[in-house]
């Protein structure tokens, strides 16, 4: 396997190159909300910096909009429906016009997820967050996050991943979409945890993100 370092990382952007992609983005006042994927949580990695993927594309906004406001409300094992009834009063009083919204992987973590359930938690999320009037975002799952209790726990990725999509199509939320990205096939991926995105993963999902924005933009990526 090819050590890569932050600089030498085929998937990943300096600073600068992302903020040229997004030189004029119009968004001043940029969110989070959601669990621990939102949070940019994960072990460090050599040769990249320790920095959560959304602190790092905040960092990128802010060479675009010198005056950025950044709020991140995200909290280490929050479900959709705790996001809502925990984080909600601050999203609401902060008005953002970039919000990024989980996709329900603690849902998922019960004996038995009742899917039309979630389907339903994560419609109220969208609800709330549309209200806002922010261009929303959100990630799919990444294929390397696997709970080996669950033997079923492939399915369960796939159709959680599938709600996300189809909300996200119906309130025009830019999806980066992880399920399949190349990186999922790296042996350093994850955290000690075997479950979030360590540093160099971190790295590259900030990068996806200015890249689908730029797209929304109109811009061209590599």
């Amino acid at each position: 396997m090819t050590a890569f370092t932050e600089e030498t990382d085929p998937y990943c952007l300096p600073v600068l190159d992302a903020a040229a992609l997004l030189f004029d983005a119009p968004w001043q006042r940029y969110a989070v909300i959601g669990d621990s994927l939102s949070a940019g949580t994960g072990d460090p990695s050599p040769g990249y910096r320790e920095l959560g993927w959304s602190d790092r594309f905040a960092e990128v906004l802010g060479r675009v909009r010198p005056d950025l406001a950044y709020l991140n409300t995200a909290t280490v094992g929050a479900t959709t429906t705790e996001t809502i009834e925990q984080q909600a009063d601050k999203l609401q009083a902060f008005e953002p016009d970039l919000l990024h919204i989980p996709c329900g992987a603690n849902d998922l973590v019960r004996r038995r997820p009742d899917f039309d359930e979630i389907r339903q938690n994560m419609r109220k999320l969208y609800e709330l967050a549309a209200q806002t009037g922010a261009q929303l975002t959100t990630f799919t799952l990444g294929r390397a996050y696997v709970v080996p209790v669950f033997p079923d726990w492939t399915e369960r990725v796939r159709t959680v991943n599938d709600i996300t999509r189809g909300l996200a199509a119906e309130y025009g939320a830019v999806v980066v979409d992880m399920w399949n990205h190349p990186v999922n096939d790296r042996d350093d991926l994850l955290s000690a945890d075997r479950i979030h995105f360590a540093g160099s993963g971190q790295a590259v999902m900030a990068a996806e993100m200015a890249k689908a924005l730029a797209g929304l933009l109109g811009r061209r990526t590599r």
